[in-house]
């Protein structure tokens, strides 16, 4: 497999990352079709992969603004116990049954996202 998959990879998980999305929507299912890798594997090259993209992310959204702050410190308590069960539940579960989750997980979220967009775009005004 060409290197320069890795950089495409690379620059679309990060430009989704920036946008709040998550990178791991693209790199993990990037990693387990164009690389073979298993589904923990993948899991754990996008962990590491977003520690550094979700620090600049947050440092750009902050200095925007764009970060409400009004019950942060709640919300990171229970991310990170949040964050806990779900490596822990992740690190005991078969990766056949991990991977076929994280596809449903994708899928609807694609559905939702998909509905979300197609009743804004149906409220705007028309433009004649």
């Amino acid at each position: 497999m060409s290197p320069l998959w890795l950089v495409i990879i690379g620059f679309a998980s990060g430009i989704i990352s920036g946008m709040g999305i998550g990178g791991g929507a693209i790199l993990i299912p990037a990693l387990g079709i164009l690389f073979s890798m298993e589904q923990h594997e993948a899991q754990k090259i996008n962990l590491l992969y977003f520690l550094p993209t979700a620090a600049i992310a947050l440092r750009t959204h902050v200095k925007s603004g764009n970060v409400e702050t009004q019950g942060l410190t709640r919300l990171i308590l229970f991310g990170l116990i949040g964050a806990t069960a779900g490596a822990l539940v992740a690190i005991n579960i078969d990766a056949g049954w991990l991977r076929k989750g994280f596809a449903i997980f994708l899928l609807i979220m694609s559905v939702h996202e998909f509905i979300k967009g197609y009743k804004k775009w149906k409220q705007k005004p028309s433009s004649k």
